[in-house]
């Protein structure tokens, strides 16, 4: 992000345009009604609690018990190629790969999506899933 831009500015050359908008296919108003009727009966806390624990500092120490510590069973990542999280901390994602996950059988960026790549493309997400649970079936241990 450009240091004198603020985040709508960022992103405000990306946005779809109206016919885009009115042609979307990744989220049909009949799955949007759902998620709407979830969240006004049970709020969003829990869609924001990555970022409060990542921002307010609140939970830092309680989450330092797994500081250099690594997720040592079979694992895949998938992302959206245009999913700016994705880019937003530089060397996150290669230390994923390098260190934090010791069996990572995948790491995939795809082509296409955003932030909610298993709606955008539900049907390479589901395949790159099978995938994985056969790679992690292959590899497993005795």
């Amino acid at each position: 992000m450009d240091l004198d831009k603020g985040m709508a500015e960022t992103v405000a050359p990306e946005m779809p345009s109206p016919a885009q908008i009115a042609a979307c296919q990744w989220l049909p108003d009949a799955e949007l009604s759902v998620y709407s009727a979830e969240y006004a009966r049970t709020g969003f806390q829990g869609g924001l609690q990555w970022y409060r624990c990542a921002t307010s500092g609140k939970y830092i120490p309680e989450l330092q018990i797994f500081s250099g510590r690594a997720i040592d069973v079979p694992s895949c990542f998938i992302a959206g190629k245009s999913d700016w999280g994705a880019y937003q901390r530089p060397g996150y994602l290669q230390s994923m790969q390098a260190s934090a996950c010791t069996r990572m059988l995948g790491c995939h960026m795809v082509d296409r999506a955003g932030h909610w790549v298993q709606q955008e493309q539900p049907e390479r997400v589901t395949g790159l899933i099978l995938q994985f649970l056969e790679q992690a079936r292959a590899v497993r241990a005795p």
